[in-house]
């Protein structure tokens, strides 16, 4: 599938490369792409949560009344969960979310959700840039010459370019990475794709293995 290469004002270069239909033309394949968005949120989860069970509880351990003769239940402790101010039963613990999926599968899904993209036509390839001094208006011209400056866009460069990431730093709907830092969920939760021409050539290395 060949692509035309555009430049940062968003007109035509005249120049074409072509996407792998390895990469971006698959039929995806859906339940790759879910375990591994699940994988990716699964991984960002603290898993800090801590409730306090009848053990974590600070009061007296003494019998609150006697056993018989009451006309109520029985009851042993003021901790019980029974009572107000008493542990919870079966509280939340801290844990880890986390899990590993196999390698194959990682790079399936990815370009799975590559392809998915390619075939909504939501996949630019621009001209490798850079800016020579870090200012977010730089930026916005950019999103604009594209029309995404309202919604979500991924930019994938092939290089750390500092200057081009701190000026979209401040743009909530628009995220600047490189290649080797592409993922499943990145791709899917944005509507448009913009590549480099540098950053194409290292995914298709990645993904081509």
């Amino acid at each position: 599938m060949k692509v035309a290469v555009l430049d940062i004002t968003g007109k035509d270069t005249g120049r074409q490369v072509e996407l792998s239909d390895a990469i971006f033309g698959l039929e995806p394949n859906k339940h790759a792409i879910y375990l591994d968005v699940k994988q990716h949120l699964a991984n960002k989860r603290q898993g800090t949560h801590k409730a306090k069970e009848r053990a974590d509880i600070a009061g007296s351990t003494r019998k609150i009344k006697k056993q018989k003769g009451t006309g109520t239940a029985r009851a042993g402790s003021i901790k019980s969960p029974v009572f107000r101010g008493g542990g919870r039963v079966f509280g939340p613990r801290p844990r880890n979310y986390s899990f590993k999926l196999n390698k194959n599968l990682k790079r399936l899904a990815r370009k799975s959700a590559l392809s998915t993209q390619a075939k909504d036509q939501n996949i630019v390839v621009i001209e490798d840039f850079s800016f020579e001094t870090a200012k977010t208006k730089n930026f916005t011209d950019v999103l604009k010459a594209f029309g995404v400056e309202n919604a979500k866009s991924l930019f994938v460069l092939g290089n750390t370019n500092n200057n081009v990431y701190l000026s979209s730093r401040n743009l909530k709907k628009t995220t600047v990475i490189t290649g080797d830092a592409l993922s499943t969920y990145g791709v899917l939760n944005t509507n448009k794709v913009i590549l480099s021409e540098g950053a194409l050539e290292g995914i298709e290395s990645n993904l081509s293995k």
